[in-house]
């Protein structure tokens, strides 16, 4: 088992600066800082493009560009429970194979990334993706 230590400080009124394993800083906060409930969906698209990103460079894709967005679908009253995560990838790149692109995703969705396999247990996650030439 590995165990990671995050950390939180309040810094004054609603501004608190997180802060990652490796004491990297991310101020939460509103209007000038990241929502608390878009680290979720924030969280999930980065891990997923970080695998697939790796996965098709391994495969020798030329990618030259890669976006994502995360749509969340949350209930309207108190606690906002998280109940659909859509993510839609944008590839850009030279002659991308459909087939490729598609299994670097699955493969990080299903075995890679562990944001994916703990929101699925209770969040539906699905996910779409473009390729365009360039």
């Amino acid at each position: 088992m590995v165990r990671e230590t995050v950390h939180a400080e309040w810094v004054r009124e609603r501004v608190f600066l997180l802060r990652d394993r490796n004491d990297f800083p991310v101020v939460m906060t509103q209007p000038m800082g990241v929502s608390g409930a878009d680290l979720h969906p924030m969280s999930l698209i980065g891990c997923t493009m970080w695998d697939t990103i790796a996965i098709l460079e391994k495969k020798r894709q030329k990618v030259t560009g890669f976006r994502a967005s995360a749509e969340s679908v949350r209930d309207k009253e108190p606690p906002w429970i998280f109940r659909e995560i859509p993510i839609r990838y944008v590839f850009i790149g030279h002659e991308l194979n459909h087939k490729q692109v598609q299994q670097a995703i699955e493969i990080s969705e299903q075995k890679y990334c562990s944001i994916h396999a703990t929101l699925k247990q209770v969040v539906k996650i699905t996910s779409e993706f473009e390729i365009f030439e360039g």
